[in-house]
């Protein structure tokens, strides 16, 4: 038997008869498999549109217009596609008045209906963002309270002036933080069976110690472990040290502004040694551009959360022999120095 005709191939309008035909004639008695017969086409084709006649009525029968409704596909233009990379790569949702904390594609769904009126589908969304180099990566945390002018006048005007002053004076600059050592902080990732989550073995009881350190974009290291709280004594001592350990070139010092960076009790101490260490202040709240965070983040992923210390001697070696090992290392310290938000001080 020969095979049933395409009635995809036929004319919109012979399409349209011949499915009102087959219908009737279903409806008069014949049996869809004899219709078929009769009409040349496939006994699936009469069954669709029986289904389609029952389910809609006869209307639904009628040709379409082919091919996607107007508006349908609605597409950016160059220059609305340019607005909106700008505002995904230079502003929070939140700035421009969207309820959303991340950039999810939803978001910029949303942003791209209300700046242009164009309704976009989600895939949609996820081809341009594809299309324009957006990928999804884990953000930075960047505090309300962080002043971008202030942060503006920090690398542009005041980091500036702070380098010639100790081009001038022949000086070092360093970048001290402080950070604490836990034995809870666990990173890292490790293999396992597909659906299988991996095991690691640690200690139940919580310890740790607290660490001040200084670097320098030319690769130098200074730190000093310690127990207890930050306080004025400590910040002298790893100052003293600092001095030792610049072997007699002055120490330009640049911190956050923790209080005890501020304390009175240090002021006489700082006239004093005047011609030996000074210090400097970046903008409040803003960790992001110390280049000595990034120490510490190096120093709790590899030798503290992916090792599993037994005990506090045990967890103070682990941190002593790493830092040990990043100061016999300058060309890595000075690499911490090409992460973006601290290329300027570079």
């Amino acid at each position: 038997m020969p095979a049933a005709r395409d009635a995809r191939q036929l004319h919109p309008s012979a399409q349209e008869e011949l499915r009102f035909r087959a219908v009737h004639m279903v409806d008069s008695g014949m049996t869809q498999t004899l219709v078929a017969q009769l009409l040349d086409v496939s006994r699936v084709a009469v069954n669709n549109w029986c289904r389609r006649a029952e389910d809609e009525g006869e209307e639904a029968l009628r040709k379409r217009p082919r091919g996607q409704p107007e508006g349908a596909r609605q597409l950016l233009s160059g220059t609305e596609a340019a607005m909106i990379c700008n505002i995904v790569r230079d502003k929070c949702p939140n700035q421009v008045k969207l309820p959303f904390a991340l950039w999810t594609r939803e978001a910029i769904q949303r942003l791209i209906l209300e700046r242009t009126g164009k309704e976009l589908a989600i895939r949609t969304v996820g081809d341009y963002l594809d299309r324009w180099g957006f990928t999804v990566q884990k953000p930075v945390v960047r505090v309300y309270e962080c002043s971008e002018p202030a942060v503006k006048r920090w690398v542009e005007e005041d980091y500036p002036k702070i380098a010639v002053r100790a081009k001038a004076e022949g000086a070092g600059i360093w970048w001290g933080d402080e950070t604490g050592l836990r034995s809870r902080h666990y990173t890292g990732t490790s293999y396992s069976p597909r659906g299988k989550t991996p095991v690691t073995h640690g200690t139940g009881r919580v310890f740790g110690c607290n660490l001040f350190s200084a670097i320098t974009n030319r690769g130098e290291l200074a730190f000093r472990l310690y127990e207890g709280k930050f306080n004025a004594e400590v910040f002298l001592d790893c100052m003293e040290r600092l001095i030792v350990h610049a072997a007699g070139r002055k120490v330009f010092l640049i911190l956050d502004n923790l209080r005890v960076h501020h304390a009175k009790v240090l002021k006489p101490w700082l006239e004093a040694h005047h011609a030996e260490i000074e210090l400097f202040f970046i903008p409040s709240y803003s960790p992001h551009l110390n280049p000595d965070e990034l120490l510490n983040h190096d120093l709790k992923a590899n030798a503290i959360g992916r090792k599993r210390a037994k005990d506090k001697d045990e967890l103070i070696a682990n941190a002593s022999a790493h830092l040990a090992g990043r100061a016999a290392q300058p060309d890595v310290v000075a690499a911490f120095f090409r992460e973006k938000h601290v290329t300027y001080a570079a």
